[in-house]
């Protein structure tokens, strides 16, 4: 076949593609007005995650199941921003890591709104201002940002979904390699590359700013300087791209929670999170744990955090598998509510799991 009657080809079937798209919006838009009509929540993380899974099994290649997930995870963007032109509030400045997860959960396609602190994204979906809200809970080389654990004590908001996102620094700059003489970011990320920095810019002046994003605001305004901050960051301000990749581990992971008013029903494949106040005597957390046990359930996660309200009190953190309306799971929270001062589920909602 000549090169002319490929592209034939791809002309008529891109008429296919445009056509069957817009038929899927016109659905879309249908399924929208009758979520409105029954208060539905307009985002469901579990039809989300069973499309990508029927897409998995319906690729039989050549394009990857990744390239898929890209163009799907626009199209669901697309047919969201038609149901409702969702607001989603995320830990900012524009083209933070957070800016960056939320859009790997939400797409190009609807609004986000960024916030000055986590307190603030708790506070524009509390209010209505914004539908949903995305803020980080835990590094896997940092630990666990405790700020956010603090707010869920006392917000009524839920947990709806969970994103996790590989942490990537780069060196971005407007100059050449041989020209940079400041180095801006957080203290944070300078940690975090500093075999790399040593090796490749041991004369560089090393600064430290509130975020990698305000690295890259200095940087794109200032002589022979660079940052360290994401790919969006190069994208928004229009940094060069120096050198990819620099940090030490390349494990460094982000789980991000999104935050919403309302619950999510089972998917068959859950986590759920909660938390509670243990009575303050001998064997009490390990009490508080044969519930789950009893019930066959796994646990993933368990974090102390101080309940700031008496010396020496804690809350505990806890994620296990499985959705709150099981039955086991039921069973479960009933018993320890029984055993502890205070039980309060945050949220069930898809595991990454596949």
């Amino acid at each position: 076949m000549s090169l002319k009657d490929s592209r034939k080809n791809i002309d008529a079937i891109d008429a296919k593609i445009i056509s069957l798209l817009n038929d899927r919006a016109e659905i879309s838009l249908a399924i929208g007005k009758e979520k409105v009509k029954n208060k539905k929540s307009i985002y469901a993380p579990g039809r989300e995650k069973e499309i990508f899974k029927r897409i998995e099994i319906l690729n039989k290649g050549p394009m990857s199941q990744e390239a898929f997930e890209a163009v799907y995870r626009e199209v669901m963007s697309a047919s969201l921003s038609l149901e409702k032109a969702l607001q989603i509030a995320y830990l900012g400045p524009e083209a933070s890591f957070t800016h960056l997860a939320a859009q790997k959960r939400f797409g190009s396609q609807v609004s986000y709104v960024p916030a000055i602190n986590i307190a603030e994204v708790f506070q524009k979906v509390e209010n209505g201002h914004c539908d949903y809200g995305v803020v980080p809970i835990e590094n896997s080389i940092e630990g666990a940002v405790t700020h956010t654990f603090d707010l869920l004590v006392d917000s009524e908001l839920k947990i709806c979904s969970q994103i996790l996102l590989e942490i990537s620094h780069n060196l971005l700059s407007k100059e050449a390699k041989d020209k940079i003489k400041k180095i801006y970011s957080k203290p944070e990320v300078f940690g975090q590359c500093r075999k790399w920095l040593q090796a490749e810019m041991p004369k560089a002046e090393l600064i430290d700013v509130s975020s990698t994003t305000r690295g890259a605001q200095i940087a794109v305004k200032e002589k022979n300087a660079a940052c360290i901050a994401s790919s969006l960051a190069a994208k928004v301000y229009k940094l060069r791209m120096i050198k990819k990749d620099i940090e030490d581990s390349a494990h460094n992971i982000t789980r991000f929670l999104v935050i919403t008013n309302n619950d999510v029903p089972p998917t068959g494949k859950d986590r759920t999170s909660i938390l509670f106040s243990i009575k303050d005597k001998v064997g009490a957390l390990h009490s508080m744990l044969e519930p789950f046990y009893k019930n066959k359930i796994n646990l993933t996660k368990i974090e102390s955090r101080p309940s700031k309200k008496k010396a020496w009190d804690y809350y505990f953190f806890v994620d296990f598998e499985g959705h709150r309306e099981e039955k086991n799971v039921k069973k479960a929270l009933a018993q320890l509510e029984d055993m502890c001062k205070y039980l309060k589920v945050l949220g069930s909602y898809p595991s990454l799991e596949p």
